[in-house]
């Protein structure tokens, strides 16, 4: 995920999907607190540390570190800028 659009729509779209779900009363408030969840610490973690592989900012096995708070701030010139 190399071009910043995709990347982009890649991280937006999922959220957009979740609020609007909730919106018009698809998902119960229960359902939203955990898809929020998966997102932040799963999704997220997952596309941004993707990206970074490809950029070849980190190695694979480094994408877990980005669970910890602050660490994506490191590498926010390379996720959202470059």
């Amino acid at each position: 995920m190399k071009n910043l659009g995709l990347y982009y729509l890649a991280i937006i779209l999922p959220i957009v999907l979740i609020i609007g779900l909730v919106k018009y009363q698809v998902i119960s408030s229960f359902q939203f607190t955990m898809a929020l969840g998966i997102y932040v610490f799963v999704y997220r973690t997952f596309t941004d540390g993707y990206r970074l592989v490809l950029k070849k900012t980190i190695a694979k096995k480094d994408i877990w570190k980005l669970l910890v708070p602050g660490t994506r701030f490191e590498y926010f010139k390379v996720l959202y800028l470059k």
